[in-house]
Protein backbone atom coordinates (compact mmCIF):
# COMPACT_ATOMS: atom_id res chain seq x y z
CA UNK A 1 0.00 0.00 0.00
CA UNK A 2 1.55 3.66 -0.76
CA UNK A 3 2.59 5.71 1.72
CA UNK A 4 0.29 8.05 3.07
CA UNK A 5 0.44 11.74 4.81
CA UNK A 6 -2.88 13.25 7.11
CA UNK A 7 -3.03 16.42 6.09
CA UNK A 8 -6.19 19.18 7.37
CA UNK A 9 -7.60 20.55 4.85
CA UNK A 10 -8.92 24.23 5.38
CA UNK A 11 -11.85 25.75 7.02
CA UNK A 12 -15.38 24.70 5.53
CA UNK A 13 -16.18 27.56 4.17
CA UNK A 14 -13.09 27.67 2.23
CA UNK A 15 -13.81 23.89 0.68
CA UNK A 16 -17.31 24.06 -0.10
CA UNK A 17 -18.30 23.01 -3.96
CA UNK A 18 -14.99 21.89 -5.14
CA UNK A 19 -16.32 19.49 -7.09
CA UNK A 20 -14.07 16.63 -6.60
CA UNK A 21 -10.30 19.16 -7.67
CA UNK A 22 -8.95 17.90 -4.67
CA UNK A 23 -4.78 17.85 -3.44
CA UNK A 24 -4.58 13.75 -2.84
CA UNK A 25 -1.12 13.81 -2.91
CA UNK A 26 1.73 15.54 -1.18
CA UNK A 27 3.52 18.44 -3.25
CA UNK A 28 6.81 17.77 -2.08
CA UNK A 29 7.40 13.60 -1.00
CA UNK A 30 4.21 12.81 -3.12
CA UNK A 31 2.37 10.68 -0.33
CA UNK A 32 -0.79 10.05 -0.83
CA UNK A 33 -3.07 12.43 1.56
CA UNK A 34 -6.16 10.98 3.56
CA UNK A 35 -9.73 12.32 2.22
CA UNK A 36 -11.56 12.83 3.55
CA UNK A 37 -9.54 13.63 6.83
CA UNK A 38 -9.80 11.02 9.89
CA UNK A 39 -11.12 12.41 12.96
CA UNK A 40 -9.59 11.77 16.08
CA UNK A 41 -12.37 9.34 17.29
CA UNK A 42 -12.60 5.39 17.33
CA UNK A 43 -15.86 5.90 16.05
CA UNK A 44 -14.71 7.33 12.94
CA UNK A 45 -15.77 4.57 10.31
CA UNK A 46 -12.41 5.83 8.25
CA UNK A 47 -10.50 4.74 11.84
CA UNK A 48 -12.13 1.21 11.91
CA UNK A 49 -9.69 -1.59 11.18
CA UNK A 50 -8.98 -2.13 7.75
CA UNK A 51 -10.10 -5.55 7.85
CA UNK A 52 -13.27 -4.83 9.55
CA UNK A 53 -14.18 -2.37 6.77
CA UNK A 54 -13.35 -4.71 3.93
CA UNK A 55 -15.50 -7.05 5.67
CA UNK A 56 -18.51 -4.70 5.70
CA UNK A 57 -17.86 -4.42 1.86
CA UNK A 58 -17.99 -8.13 1.29
CA UNK A 59 -21.46 -8.25 3.31
CA UNK A 60 -22.67 -5.15 1.23
CA UNK A 61 -21.50 -7.14 -2.40
CA UNK A 62 -22.68 -9.64 -1.34
CA UNK A 63 -26.38 -7.91 -0.57
CA UNK A 64 -26.63 -6.61 -4.01
CA UNK A 65 -25.26 -10.29 -5.54
CA UNK A 66 -28.03 -12.13 -3.71
CA UNK A 67 -30.90 -9.13 -4.44
CA UNK A 68 -29.91 -9.62 -8.24
CA UNK A 69 -29.46 -13.50 -7.98
CA UNK A 70 -33.41 -13.83 -7.09
CA UNK A 71 -34.35 -10.97 -9.11
CA UNK A 72 -33.25 -12.26 -12.34
CA UNK A 73 -32.24 -15.92 -12.08
CA UNK A 74 -35.63 -17.60 -12.49
CA UNK A 75 -36.34 -16.11 -15.84
CA UNK A 76 -33.95 -19.37 -17.01
CA UNK A 77 -36.57 -21.55 -15.94
CA UNK A 78 -39.82 -19.23 -17.44
CA UNK A 79 -41.00 -22.13 -19.90
CA UNK A 80 -41.95 -23.69 -16.52
CA UNK A 81 -43.28 -20.76 -14.92
CA UNK A 82 -45.23 -20.31 -18.27
CA UNK A 83 -46.75 -24.21 -17.69
CA UNK A 84 -47.40 -23.82 -14.18
CA UNK A 85 -49.40 -20.92 -13.87
CA UNK A 86 -51.30 -20.62 -18.08
CA UNK A 87 -50.75 -24.13 -18.72
CA UNK A 88 -48.45 -26.07 -21.20
CA UNK A 89 -48.93 -27.39 -25.01
CA UNK A 90 -50.79 -28.94 -26.68
CA UNK A 91 -53.27 -28.16 -24.04
CA UNK A 92 -52.38 -24.29 -24.22
CA UNK A 93 -52.43 -23.40 -27.47
CA UNK A 94 -51.41 -19.59 -26.45
CA UNK A 95 -47.99 -20.95 -24.72
CA UNK A 96 -46.02 -18.58 -26.56
CA UNK A 97 -48.05 -15.54 -25.45
CA UNK A 98 -48.22 -16.43 -22.27
CA UNK A 99 -44.23 -16.54 -22.15
CA UNK A 100 -44.43 -13.05 -22.37
CA UNK A 101 -46.86 -12.47 -19.12
CA UNK A 102 -44.40 -14.88 -17.23
CA UNK A 103 -41.71 -12.11 -18.11
CA UNK A 104 -43.09 -10.00 -15.97
CA UNK A 105 -42.28 -11.10 -12.71
CA UNK A 106 -38.94 -10.14 -14.08
CA UNK A 107 -38.98 -7.23 -15.76
CA UNK A 108 -41.30 -6.02 -13.04
CA UNK A 109 -38.55 -6.63 -10.55
CA UNK A 110 -36.24 -4.92 -12.28
CA UNK A 111 -38.43 -1.86 -12.88
CA UNK A 112 -39.33 -1.71 -9.22
CA UNK A 113 -35.34 -1.80 -8.03
CA UNK A 114 -35.12 1.27 -10.02
CA UNK A 115 -38.41 2.77 -8.35
CA UNK A 116 -37.39 1.51 -4.82
CA UNK A 117 -34.54 3.15 -4.89
CA UNK A 118 -35.93 6.55 -5.63
CA UNK A 119 -38.26 5.95 -2.15
CA UNK A 120 -35.17 4.64 -0.14
CA UNK A 121 -32.38 7.25 -0.75
CA UNK A 122 -34.34 10.00 0.86
CA UNK A 123 -34.44 8.01 3.69
CA UNK A 124 -31.31 6.91 3.79
CA UNK A 125 -29.53 9.79 3.64
CA UNK A 126 -32.10 11.90 6.41
CA UNK A 127 -31.78 8.65 8.72
CA UNK A 128 -29.18 6.25 7.81
CA UNK A 129 -27.89 3.36 6.46
CA UNK A 130 -28.95 1.06 8.94
CA UNK A 131 -32.46 1.25 9.37
CA UNK A 132 -33.23 1.10 5.61
CA UNK A 133 -30.61 -1.96 5.61
CA UNK A 134 -32.65 -4.21 8.23
CA UNK A 135 -36.11 -3.02 6.94
CA UNK A 136 -35.17 -3.29 3.58
CA UNK A 137 -33.75 -7.00 3.86
CA UNK A 138 -36.44 -8.52 6.17
CA UNK A 139 -39.09 -7.57 3.34
CA UNK A 140 -37.04 -8.71 0.70
CA UNK A 141 -36.57 -11.80 2.43
CA UNK A 142 -40.40 -12.06 3.00
CA UNK A 143 -41.21 -11.66 -0.44
CA UNK A 144 -38.60 -14.20 -1.74
CA UNK A 145 -40.68 -17.26 0.37
CA UNK A 146 -44.15 -15.48 -0.71
CA UNK A 147 -43.08 -15.41 -4.46
CA UNK A 148 -41.89 -19.02 -3.73
CA UNK A 149 -45.31 -20.08 -1.56
CA UNK A 150 -47.49 -18.31 -4.39
CA UNK A 151 -50.24 -20.59 -6.08
CA UNK A 152 -51.96 -17.85 -8.25
CA UNK A 153 -50.25 -15.48 -11.71
CA UNK A 154 -51.88 -12.20 -9.29
CA UNK A 155 -49.52 -13.48 -6.29
CA UNK A 156 -46.89 -14.46 -7.72
CA UNK A 157 -46.61 -10.98 -9.70
CA UNK A 158 -47.42 -8.97 -6.47
CA UNK A 159 -44.60 -10.41 -4.36
CA UNK A 160 -42.13 -9.81 -7.14
CA UNK A 161 -43.33 -6.52 -7.32
CA UNK A 162 -42.52 -6.05 -4.00
CA UNK A 163 -39.54 -7.58 -3.92
CA UNK A 164 -38.23 -5.03 -6.72
CA UNK A 165 -39.13 -2.06 -4.59
CA UNK A 166 -37.34 -4.19 -1.46
CA UNK A 167 -34.31 -4.67 -3.65
CA UNK A 168 -34.05 -1.45 -4.80
CA UNK A 169 -32.41 -0.40 -1.13
CA UNK A 170 -29.47 -2.20 -1.66
CA UNK A 171 -28.57 -1.28 -5.14
CA UNK A 172 -27.97 2.01 -3.75
CA UNK A 173 -27.05 1.77 -0.22
CA UNK A 174 -23.63 -0.31 -1.07
CA UNK A 175 -21.77 3.14 -3.13
CA UNK A 176 -22.72 5.41 -0.27
CA UNK A 177 -21.68 2.66 2.35
CA UNK A 178 -18.17 2.14 0.39
CA UNK A 179 -17.91 5.72 0.71
CA UNK A 180 -18.78 6.37 4.42
CA UNK A 181 -15.88 3.89 5.36
CA UNK A 182 -13.11 3.63 2.09
CA UNK A 183 -10.33 6.92 1.32
CA UNK A 184 -10.72 8.15 -1.90
CA UNK A 185 -7.89 6.60 -3.27
CA UNK A 186 -8.65 3.57 -2.27
CA UNK A 187 -12.93 3.55 -3.86
CA UNK A 188 -11.97 2.87 -7.49
CA UNK A 189 -11.28 -1.11 -6.42
CA UNK A 190 -13.54 -1.78 -3.79
CA UNK A 191 -16.52 -0.14 -5.92
CA UNK A 192 -15.68 -2.29 -8.70
CA UNK A 193 -16.05 -4.86 -5.90
CA UNK A 194 -19.82 -3.85 -6.06
CA UNK A 195 -20.51 -3.31 -9.11
CA UNK A 196 -19.02 -7.34 -10.03
CA UNK A 197 -21.78 -8.41 -7.48
CA UNK A 198 -24.49 -6.37 -9.25
CA UNK A 199 -23.64 -8.08 -12.97
CA UNK A 200 -22.58 -11.46 -11.37
CA UNK A 201 -25.58 -11.73 -9.10
CA UNK A 202 -27.65 -11.81 -12.86
CA UNK A 203 -25.01 -14.53 -13.98
CA UNK A 204 -25.03 -16.38 -10.85
CA UNK A 205 -28.61 -16.39 -10.36
CA UNK A 206 -29.19 -17.91 -13.60
CA UNK A 207 -26.57 -20.52 -13.47
CA UNK A 208 -27.86 -22.21 -9.61
CA UNK A 209 -31.37 -21.56 -11.15
CA UNK A 210 -30.91 -23.99 -13.73
CA UNK A 211 -28.52 -26.34 -12.01
CA UNK A 212 -31.43 -26.57 -9.50
CA UNK A 213 -33.84 -26.95 -12.57
CA UNK A 214 -32.43 -30.17 -13.57
CA UNK A 215 -34.16 -32.19 -10.90
CA UNK A 216 -36.43 -29.98 -9.35
CA UNK A 217 -39.50 -27.89 -9.28
CA UNK A 218 -38.76 -24.12 -10.31
CA UNK A 219 -39.84 -23.09 -6.89
CA UNK A 220 -37.18 -24.63 -5.28
CA UNK A 221 -34.96 -21.70 -6.65
CA UNK A 222 -36.84 -19.41 -4.01
CA UNK A 223 -36.53 -22.01 -1.46
CA UNK A 224 -32.69 -21.88 -1.57
CA UNK A 225 -32.58 -18.09 -2.27
CA UNK A 226 -34.44 -17.80 1.48
CA UNK A 227 -31.46 -19.38 2.73
CA UNK A 228 -28.97 -17.35 1.27
CA UNK A 229 -30.92 -13.80 1.67
CA UNK A 230 -31.81 -14.78 4.93
CA UNK A 231 -28.46 -16.10 5.91
CA UNK A 232 -27.31 -12.00 4.65
CA UNK A 233 -30.33 -10.90 6.56
CA UNK A 234 -29.22 -11.82 9.83
CA UNK A 235 -25.62 -10.89 9.34
CA UNK A 236 -27.06 -7.27 8.10
CA UNK A 237 -28.99 -7.17 11.68
CA UNK A 238 -26.38 -8.91 13.96
CA UNK A 239 -22.98 -6.84 12.44
CA UNK A 240 -23.72 -4.22 10.48
CA UNK A 241 -23.40 -1.12 12.50
CA UNK A 242 -24.49 2.89 10.80
CA UNK A 243 -21.53 3.98 8.95
CA UNK A 244 -23.23 7.58 8.48
CA UNK A 245 -20.54 10.22 10.60
CA UNK A 246 -20.74 13.73 10.83
CA UNK A 247 -17.69 14.84 11.05
CA UNK A 248 -16.19 18.47 12.09
CA UNK A 249 -13.45 18.93 9.70
CA UNK A 250 -12.06 21.92 11.60
CA UNK A 251 -10.86 19.95 14.63
CA UNK A 252 -9.45 17.04 12.55
CA UNK A 253 -6.93 14.06 14.48
CA UNK A 254 -3.02 15.49 14.40
CA UNK A 255 -1.75 12.17 13.20
CA UNK A 256 -3.50 9.31 11.88
CA UNK A 257 -2.13 6.34 9.77
CA UNK A 258 -4.90 3.90 8.25
CA UNK A 259 -5.62 1.57 10.79
CA UNK A 260 -4.88 3.23 14.38
CA UNK A 261 -4.95 6.78 15.80
CA UNK A 262 -2.14 8.72 17.74
CA UNK A 263 -2.84 11.87 19.32
CA UNK A 264 -2.35 14.32 22.25
CA UNK A 265 -6.23 15.03 21.95
CA UNK A 266 -8.79 13.63 23.91
CA UNK A 267 -9.79 10.54 22.54
CA UNK A 268 -14.00 9.74 22.78
CA UNK A 269 -14.97 6.39 24.18
CA UNK A 270 -15.32 3.71 21.56
CA UNK A 271 -18.85 2.39 21.52
CA UNK A 272 -19.78 -0.60 23.03
CA UNK A 273 -20.96 -3.46 20.62
CA UNK A 274 -24.86 -3.57 21.66
CA UNK A 275 -24.93 0.09 20.70
CA UNK A 276 -23.77 -0.21 17.28
CA UNK A 277 -26.96 -1.52 16.52
CA UNK A 278 -29.30 0.25 17.34
CA UNK A 279 -31.59 0.64 14.72
CA UNK A 280 -32.52 4.36 15.04
CA UNK A 281 -29.39 7.00 16.07
CA UNK A 282 -32.04 10.58 14.91
CA UNK A 283 -31.54 12.71 11.70
CA UNK A 284 -28.06 13.14 9.52
CA UNK A 285 -28.69 15.91 7.98
CA UNK A 286 -31.68 19.60 7.57
CA UNK A 287 -32.11 19.00 4.40
CA UNK A 288 -36.38 18.14 3.78
CA UNK A 289 -37.28 15.16 2.77
CA UNK A 290 -38.57 16.95 -0.55
CA UNK A 291 -35.56 18.06 -1.62
CA UNK A 292 -33.99 14.50 -1.24
CA UNK A 293 -36.71 13.59 -3.18
CA UNK A 294 -36.59 16.16 -6.44
CA UNK A 295 -32.83 16.45 -6.06
CA UNK A 296 -31.76 12.42 -7.75
CA UNK A 297 -34.49 14.05 -11.38
CA UNK A 298 -32.73 17.74 -11.29
CA UNK A 299 -29.17 15.81 -11.64
CA UNK A 300 -29.73 14.70 -14.63
CA UNK A 301 -29.62 18.21 -15.89
CA UNK A 302 -25.73 17.64 -15.31
CA UNK A 303 -24.23 16.51 -18.07
CA UNK A 304 -21.50 14.08 -16.06
CA UNK A 305 -24.64 12.74 -14.34
CA UNK A 306 -26.54 12.11 -17.84
CA UNK A 307 -23.45 10.49 -19.41
CA UNK A 308 -22.89 8.56 -16.65
CA UNK A 309 -26.87 7.26 -16.26
CA UNK A 310 -26.68 6.08 -20.02
CA UNK A 311 -23.97 4.49 -19.92
CA UNK A 312 -24.98 2.68 -17.22
CA UNK A 313 -28.58 2.45 -18.93
CA UNK A 314 -26.81 0.98 -22.49
CA UNK A 315 -24.72 -1.65 -20.22
CA UNK A 316 -26.95 -2.91 -17.61
CA UNK A 317 -29.94 -2.60 -20.00
CA UNK A 318 -28.79 -4.49 -22.58
CA UNK A 319 -27.65 -7.63 -20.16
CA UNK A 320 -31.53 -7.47 -18.83
CA UNK A 321 -32.85 -7.26 -21.93
CA UNK A 322 -30.44 -10.36 -23.12
CA UNK A 323 -31.42 -11.88 -19.57
CA UNK A 324 -35.41 -11.89 -20.70
CA UNK A 325 -34.97 -13.72 -23.87
CA UNK A 326 -31.62 -15.94 -23.64
CA UNK A 327 -33.35 -19.33 -22.14
CA UNK A 328 -35.77 -19.42 -26.11
CA UNK A 329 -32.92 -18.24 -28.06
CA UNK A 330 -30.24 -20.48 -26.76
CA UNK A 331 -32.85 -23.36 -26.64
CA UNK A 332 -33.82 -22.83 -30.70
CA UNK A 333 -30.41 -22.32 -31.77
CA UNK A 334 -28.47 -24.89 -30.09
CA UNK A 335 -31.33 -27.14 -28.25
CA UNK A 336 -30.12 -26.21 -24.73
CA UNK A 337 -32.13 -27.08 -21.73
CA UNK A 338 -32.96 -24.31 -19.47
CA UNK A 339 -29.66 -25.74 -17.17
CA UNK A 340 -27.54 -26.04 -20.25
CA UNK A 341 -28.32 -22.20 -21.22
CA UNK A 342 -27.76 -21.09 -17.60
CA UNK A 343 -24.36 -22.69 -17.76
CA UNK A 344 -23.10 -20.31 -20.32
CA UNK A 345 -23.01 -17.30 -17.82
CA UNK A 346 -19.92 -18.72 -16.29
CA UNK A 347 -18.63 -16.64 -18.71
CA UNK A 348 -20.30 -14.06 -17.48
CA UNK A 349 -18.92 -14.11 -14.32
CA UNK A 350 -15.62 -15.07 -15.46
CA UNK A 351 -16.33 -11.76 -17.28
CA UNK A 352 -17.21 -9.70 -14.71
CA UNK A 353 -14.35 -11.06 -12.29
CA UNK A 354 -11.81 -10.05 -14.63
CA UNK A 355 -13.98 -6.61 -15.37
CA UNK A 356 -12.94 -5.75 -10.89
CA UNK A 357 -9.16 -5.72 -12.12
CA UNK A 358 -9.76 -3.23 -14.91
CA UNK A 359 -12.64 -1.03 -14.05
CA UNK A 360 -10.79 -0.65 -10.27
CA UNK A 361 -7.48 -1.41 -9.73
CA UNK A 362 -6.45 0.00 -13.33
CA UNK A 363 -8.83 2.91 -12.99
CA UNK A 364 -7.18 3.68 -9.91
CA UNK A 365 -3.78 3.20 -11.65
CA UNK A 366 -3.97 5.42 -14.29
CA UNK A 367 -6.08 8.26 -11.98
CA UNK A 368 -2.68 7.92 -10.45
CA UNK A 369 -0.56 8.34 -12.59
CA UNK A 370 -2.02 11.66 -13.85
CA UNK A 371 -2.44 12.93 -10.37
CA UNK A 372 1.38 12.69 -9.73
CA UNK A 373 1.98 14.45 -13.49
CA UNK A 374 -0.64 17.77 -12.13
CA UNK A 375 1.17 18.44 -9.20
CA UNK A 376 -0.49 15.93 -6.91
CA UNK A 377 -4.06 17.49 -7.57
CA UNK A 378 -7.00 14.95 -8.74
CA UNK A 379 -9.33 15.77 -11.20
CA UNK A 380 -12.71 13.26 -11.17
CA UNK A 381 -11.68 13.28 -15.28
CA UNK A 382 -8.10 11.36 -14.59
CA UNK A 383 -9.92 7.81 -14.40
CA UNK A 384 -11.45 8.10 -17.71
CA UNK A 385 -9.21 7.15 -20.19
CA UNK A 386 -9.33 3.78 -18.79
CA UNK A 387 -12.96 3.23 -20.07
CA UNK A 388 -11.32 3.11 -23.61
CA UNK A 389 -11.54 -0.66 -23.09
CA UNK A 390 -15.39 -1.40 -22.60
CA UNK A 391 -15.65 1.29 -25.78
CA UNK A 392 -14.04 -1.94 -27.82
CA UNK A 393 -15.78 -4.99 -25.58
CA UNK A 394 -19.54 -3.74 -25.18
CA UNK A 395 -20.53 -3.33 -28.89
CA UNK A 396 -18.01 -6.48 -29.99
CA UNK A 397 -19.76 -8.80 -27.28
CA UNK A 398 -23.46 -7.58 -28.43
CA UNK A 399 -22.42 -8.41 -31.72
CA UNK A 400 -20.98 -11.52 -30.92
CA UNK A 401 -23.96 -12.54 -29.27
CA UNK A 402 -26.48 -11.40 -31.82
CA UNK A 403 -24.18 -13.21 -35.21
CA UNK A 404 -23.88 -16.38 -33.24
CA UNK A 405 -27.71 -16.57 -32.43
CA UNK A 406 -28.44 -15.47 -35.36
CA UNK A 407 -26.25 -17.64 -37.71
CA UNK A 408 -26.69 -20.72 -35.04
CA UNK A 409 -22.31 -20.70 -34.77
CA UNK A 410 -20.69 -22.70 -32.36
CA UNK A 411 -22.64 -21.86 -29.19
CA UNK A 412 -19.18 -20.67 -27.42
CA UNK A 413 -19.73 -17.28 -30.02
CA UNK A 414 -22.46 -15.83 -28.12
CA UNK A 415 -21.04 -17.24 -25.07
CA UNK A 416 -17.97 -15.12 -25.62
CA UNK A 417 -20.40 -11.95 -26.03
CA UNK A 418 -21.86 -12.72 -22.90
CA UNK A 419 -18.63 -12.39 -21.07
CA UNK A 420 -17.44 -9.05 -22.92
CA UNK A 421 -20.68 -7.58 -22.31
CA UNK A 422 -20.44 -8.77 -18.35
CA UNK A 423 -16.54 -7.22 -18.24
CA UNK A 424 -17.50 -4.29 -19.57
CA UNK A 425 -20.65 -4.14 -17.24
CA UNK A 426 -18.03 -4.37 -14.01
CA UNK A 427 -15.25 -2.30 -15.80
CA UNK A 428 -17.09 1.01 -18.03
CA UNK A 429 -20.01 1.23 -14.94
CA UNK A 430 -17.41 1.05 -12.21
CA UNK A 431 -15.49 3.83 -13.69
CA UNK A 432 -18.21 6.08 -14.61
CA UNK A 433 -20.31 5.75 -11.62
CA UNK A 434 -17.26 6.33 -9.25
CA UNK A 435 -16.75 9.55 -11.61
CA UNK A 436 -19.81 11.33 -10.58
CA UNK A 437 -19.47 10.26 -6.98
CA UNK A 438 -16.16 12.05 -6.96
CA UNK A 439 -17.64 14.91 -8.28
CA UNK A 440 -20.35 15.49 -6.39
CA UNK A 441 -19.41 13.34 -3.38
CA UNK A 442 -21.61 14.85 -0.76
CA UNK A 443 -24.58 14.12 -2.76
CA UNK A 444 -23.52 10.45 -3.58
CA UNK A 445 -26.52 9.15 -2.87
CA UNK A 446 -28.87 10.92 -5.11
CA UNK A 447 -26.42 10.70 -7.93
CA UNK A 448 -26.33 6.53 -7.66
CA UNK A 449 -30.23 6.83 -7.20
CA UNK A 450 -30.47 8.55 -10.43
CA UNK A 451 -28.21 6.67 -12.38
CA UNK A 452 -29.88 3.19 -10.89
CA UNK A 453 -33.41 4.59 -11.04
CA UNK A 454 -33.17 5.43 -14.83
CA UNK A 455 -31.25 2.70 -15.54
CA UNK A 456 -33.81 0.34 -14.13
CA UNK A 457 -36.86 2.11 -16.17
CA UNK A 458 -34.86 2.09 -19.81
CA UNK A 459 -33.57 -1.89 -19.02
CA UNK A 460 -37.91 -2.30 -17.98
CA UNK A 461 -38.64 -0.65 -21.84
CA UNK A 462 -35.86 -2.74 -23.25
CA UNK A 463 -36.95 -6.47 -21.58
CA UNK A 464 -40.29 -5.30 -22.89
CA UNK A 465 -39.69 -4.38 -26.63
CA UNK A 466 -36.42 -6.87 -26.56
CA UNK A 467 -38.65 -9.73 -27.91
CA UNK A 468 -40.90 -8.04 -30.66
CA UNK A 469 -37.49 -5.74 -31.56
CA UNK A 470 -35.61 -8.87 -32.34
CA UNK A 471 -39.13 -10.88 -33.82
CA UNK A 472 -38.99 -7.76 -36.63
CA UNK A 473 -35.47 -7.07 -37.02
CA UNK A 474 -33.26 -10.35 -36.89
CA UNK A 475 -30.51 -10.89 -33.93
CA UNK A 476 -28.16 -9.65 -36.38
CA UNK A 477 -29.66 -6.62 -36.71
CA UNK A 478 -31.04 -5.70 -33.12
CA UNK A 479 -28.46 -6.76 -31.45
CA UNK A 480 -25.76 -5.02 -34.18
CA UNK A 481 -27.94 -1.50 -33.41
CA UNK A 482 -27.52 -1.83 -29.75
CA UNK A 483 -23.92 -2.17 -30.38
CA UNK A 484 -23.86 0.90 -31.99
CA UNK A 485 -25.54 2.48 -28.84
CA UNK A 486 -23.62 1.10 -26.37
CA UNK A 487 -19.70 2.24 -28.10
CA UNK A 488 -21.37 6.10 -29.18
CA UNK A 489 -22.50 6.36 -25.31
CA UNK A 490 -19.25 5.17 -23.82
CA UNK A 491 -17.18 6.90 -26.27
CA UNK A 492 -18.57 10.23 -24.78
CA UNK A 493 -16.19 10.06 -22.59
CA UNK A 494 -13.77 11.20 -24.52
CA UNK A 495 -14.77 14.72 -24.31
CA UNK A 496 -15.69 14.85 -20.60
CA UNK A 497 -11.65 13.81 -20.01
CA UNK A 498 -10.53 17.18 -22.04
CA UNK A 499 -13.54 19.14 -21.11
CA UNK A 500 -15.19 17.63 -17.89
CA UNK A 501 -14.02 20.15 -15.39
CA UNK A 502 -14.90 23.47 -17.43
CA UNK A 503 -18.12 21.59 -17.76
CA UNK A 504 -18.77 20.66 -14.11
CA UNK A 505 -18.01 24.54 -13.11
CA UNK A 506 -19.90 25.95 -15.74
CA UNK A 507 -23.39 23.62 -15.14
CA UNK A 508 -23.15 24.08 -11.52
CA UNK A 509 -24.18 27.39 -11.57
CA UNK A 510 -27.34 26.48 -13.90
CA UNK A 511 -30.52 28.25 -11.87
CA UNK A 512 -32.25 24.68 -11.21
CA UNK A 513 -28.92 23.75 -9.95
CA UNK A 514 -28.68 26.20 -7.46
CA UNK A 515 -31.83 25.27 -6.02
CA UNK A 516 -32.28 21.73 -6.51
CA UNK A 517 -28.97 20.41 -6.09
CA UNK A 518 -26.95 22.61 -3.99
CA UNK A 519 -26.24 20.71 -0.79
CA UNK A 520 -26.67 21.79 2.75
CA UNK A 521 -23.57 22.74 5.16
CA UNK A 522 -24.30 19.80 6.93
CA UNK A 523 -23.84 17.26 3.79
CA UNK A 524 -20.42 18.76 3.10
CA UNK A 525 -17.76 16.45 3.73
CA UNK A 526 -14.57 18.17 2.89
CA UNK A 527 -14.40 16.55 -1.42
Amino acid sequence: MAQTTPTLKPAAGKKKHNLGSLQLRHVDSGHIILIPTPMNDPNDPLNWSTAYRWYIAVLVSAAIFFCNFLSAGPSVVITQVTADFFGAPPENPNFVADISKAAYFFTTTALMQGLGALFWMPLIIKYGRRPVYVSSFVLYTICAVWAGASKSYGSELASRIVMGGAAGAAEVLAPLTIADIFFLHERGTVMAIYTCALSSGVSGGIIVSGLISIKNDWRMIYWVSTALIGTCTILVILTFPETVYLRDENSAAAVITQDNVCSNDTIPEKRSYASTLRIFEGTHTQESLLKLYIRPIVLLILPPVLWATLVMAGTIGFLVAISSNFAPAFSEAYNFQPWQSGLCFIAALIGSFIGIFCGGHFGDWVADKQTKRNGGIREPEMRLPAILISVITAPLGLVLYGVGIYYKLHWICPTIGLALINFSIVQATNISLVYTIDCYRPVAGEITVTQFGFKSAIGFLLSFYTNPWVQNSGYLNSYGAMAGISGGLLALGIPFFFWGHKIRRATWQWAPIRKCVHWDDDREIGE
